[in-house]
């Protein structure tokens, strides 16, 4: 259950931190409004992620015995998490234009993340072989697994209002950039993890 804890906490951590159209939404929000309606905006995926976890958990049902669909998932999933590793290592400032944020309700939070493919390619690729093996584990290897994602999603974007908050240096600072690089590269260390579930379901590796 550890296992799946920690992995959760290092996904949640680098999407809830990575550049993207809801965290540029949080920060709008702050810095025209403050930390609270950052806050508000950080705890959507709580609402829009619900359907696509359910659609995965479908989809894992349906796929149940199917070890080689499953094994080139996990590789691609593998891949995609290199990818967003990679694209962590090369963080940027973020450049936000707060002047014309104008405020913002959750529901439209909501719909920014529903109508945004990254929810949907991630739970598929990189969410739906973890959970997979999770629930081969016990139902408890699950729940600790989506509890730490969202606690460090939800978590990593509500400590970014209340940064930036107080200092909108923050965001196009070296400290920022550290951190994103630092992810980055745990990323692509856990990737192997997924990478070697697709090669022991595929027959590949002992």
């Amino acid at each position: 259950m550890f296992e799946f804890m920690t992995i959760g906490l290092i996904l949640g951590l680098s999407a809830g931190c990575s550049p993207g159209p809801l965290l540029t939404l949080v920060i709008a929000e702050t810095l025209r409004h403050g930390a609270g309606a950052g806050m508000k905006m950080a705890i959507s995926p709580l609402f829009s992620d619900l359907p696509i976890i359910l659609a995965v958990l479908f989809l894992l049902d349906q796929l149940s015995g199917l070890d080689n669909i499953l094994g080139w998932i996990s590789i691609l999933g593998g891949i995609l998490i290199v990818y967003m590793g990679y694209e962590n290592m090369r963080t940027r400032p973020v450049c936000v234009d707060y002047s014309q944020a104008a405020s913002v309700p959750l529901f439209k939070g909501i719909l920014v993340n529903m109508f945004s493919p990254h929810p949907y390619l991630f739970w598929v690729s990189v969410g739906a072989p973890i959970i997979h093996k999770a629930m081969s584990r016990s139902v408890w290897a699950f729940v600790g697994f989506i509890c730490c994602f969202y606690m460090s999603l939800v978590g990593s974007k509500i400590i970014l209002a209340l940064i930036v908050g107080r200092s909108r240096s923050f965001i196009t600072g070296k400290s920022y950039i550290w951190i994103m690089r630092v992810l980055g590269m745990t990323l692509c260390l856990l990737a192997l993890i997924l990478v070697e579930d697709g090669f022991k379901r595929l027959g590949w590796m002992p």
